[in-house]
This record gives structure tokens, C-alpha cells and sequence, in this order.
């Protein structure tokens, strides 16, 4: 018999504090990130701070391939919805867009001043500009509380109107929060107020996904308990609500750089993004 108890929910969710040399990140995103941003908006194919809503963080980046786009990515940054921003993930866009597809990277405004689910509502309305400047199917990805919003997204109560949601042809949750209750009990929820209600209502492991959802669950192996965990909670259990799911533990890769693949149009995690 296997038991498990955790009694210390902040180690659980806590990543720096138990990665090796992990004080190299968020900073070793910044200059791979912005030397893409520059390489791109000199050749005429990055258009920055689009502007999806009224509050100053509802900006986002598109990048585009060469070529007439294949259709769209967009990618939703990680941080506990309490901190990041679109510019240090800029890199992760090359993959797809050496694949030739625009990549849409969207910023958000962050707890305290929004609840999860507004930002929720917020991510709605970026995919929803976004599509509307790249036609073709769309490719949803995120990292961590990314991860969420991107699964989110195919929910049957997603923000998203009928006619974008139907163009999503395939989600990547990368080490994605798909249940937020245990969040509660952890002290960033003095700035996240999550409660019970909300917690039901926006953790995607607890609703059903829409018609035709395809999604793959991605981590490291060096993650977290608690993110494999949500990991193969939202695939076990989309699999019984109809879905299309996978799960891919991917070896020697942690929190961190579980993302990286995305830079490199050949890795698998950028193939199953982009996969039909």
C-alpha cells in the first residue's frame, strides 16, 4: 500500500526553492527572448503591444513566419498569475514560426488587481483578437499557470465564441495547474483569493471539455510532485469525458526548461503542437 500526505503545500508548489542553480531563471529567458524580438522586428515580421483590452498589460506580440501563416499559436506565459510578462518568452515562438506559423504571445493583467477568472476572460479576448489577424486552425500552449488558461480555453464554459473555439485544432498543457483548490492552501493565496467557488468554477480538471477537445499534457521529470500529478489528472479524466488527451513525461527536464523544445521546430514538443 502507497500513502501519501501533504503537509507542506507551499514546498509542494515551490519550484526555485528545489531546482539546481535554479536563481539562473527567469533571467536566462531575457537575452535569447529579445534577441528573437529584434532578429524579427527587423526583417518586418514582429508586431509588438497590440493592444486585445483597456487595462495596460492586455498587450500581446505576433510573430510571424516568412510565408503566408500556416495558422496560429498562441503561447500564455506561466507565473502563478502573479508575475511574467509576454517579453521573456519571445524565443519559444521560433520553433513555430520556422515551421510557418504565427505565434501570439499575450501579457495579463496579474493577482491582486484581477481574479483567475478574470483573466480568464482577458486570455479569451487575446485568442480572440489574435484569430483575428491570422486565419487557418488555431494551436493553444502554455506553461504552468499558462498551462491553465490554455486548457481552460476548451472548456465548455470557455469565454471564447463558437466560431474561434471550433478553429482550435490541438492544446499543449506544459506543466500545467488543471485543479486550483489545492492552491487555497498555500500562502500566495492571501494574493491569489482563490475560494471554493472559484476554484470549481475555473479549474479546468473539474469541467468538461468541449467537443473535439485534442489535448496533450506535458512536464518534465524532474518536476514537482504536484505538477505530475496535475498533469495526468486533467488526461485521466478528460480521457473518461471524451477528449483526445496524451500525457508526455519528458526526461532530464524540469519546471524550467520543460519549455525549451518549443524554441526548436524539430523537438517533439513543438511537432505535437503543431501536429494535425
Amino acid at each position: 500500500m502507497f500513502e501519501r500526505h501533504i503537509a507542506d503545500w507551499d514546498n509542494a508548489y515551490a519550484n526555485g526553492a528545489n531546482i539546481a542553480d535554479s536563481d539562473r531563471w527567469p533571467a536566462a529567458w531575457a537575452k535569447p527572448a529579445q534577441a528573437f524580438r529584434d532578429a524579427l522586428s527587423a526583417d518586418g515580421r514582429a508586431r509588438l503591444d497590440i493592444p486585445y483590452g483597456d487595462a495596460p498589460r492586455t498587450r500581446l506580440d505576433l510573430f510571424l513566419p516568412v510565408a503566408a501563416p500556416k495558422g496560429l499559436v498562441v503561447f500564455i506565459h506561466g507565473g502563478y498569475w502573479l508575475q511574467s510578462d509576454k517579453s521573456g518568452w519571445s524565443h519559444l515562438a521560433s520553433g513555430a514560426v520556422s515551421s510557418g506559423f504565427a505565434v501570439a504571445m499575450p501579457s495579463y493583467t496579474l493577482c491582486p488587481n484581477i481574479r483567475i477568472a478574470g483573466i480568464v476572460g482577458e486570455i479569451g479576448a487575446a485568442i480572440t483578437m489574435a484569430a483575428g489577424l491570422v486565419e487557418g486552425p488555431l494551436m493553444l500552449t502554455g506553461h504552468s499557470a499558462g498551462g491553465h488558461l490554455a486548457s481552460r480555453m476548451v472548456t465548455t464554459t470557455t469565454p471564447l465564441a463558437g466560431e474561434v473555439a471550433q478553429r482550435i485544432r490541438r492544446v499543449v498543457s506544459i506543466s500545467g495547474v488543471h485543479d486550483l483548490r489545492p492552491l487555497m492552501r498555500t500562502g500566495m493565496n492571501t494574493t491569489l483569493a482563490l475560494d471554493e467557488e472559484e476554484g470549481l468554477a475555473e479549474s479546468p480538471a473539474l469541467l468538461r471539455p468541449m467537443d473535439g477537445t485534442r489535448i496533450t499534457c506535458w512536464a518534465g521529470g524532474g518536476e514537482r510532485a504536484e505538477f505530475l500529478r496535475q498533469t495526468v489528472l486533467l488526461a485521466n479524466i478528460w480521457t473518461g469525458l471524451g477528449a483526445t488527451t496524451s500525457t508526455v513525461i519528458e526526461p532530464d527536464r524540469h519546471h524550467f526548461d520543460v519549455v525549451d523544445g518549443l524554441a526548436d521546430p524539430a523537438h517533439a514538443l513543438t511537432r505535437t503542437l503543431l501536429s494535425e
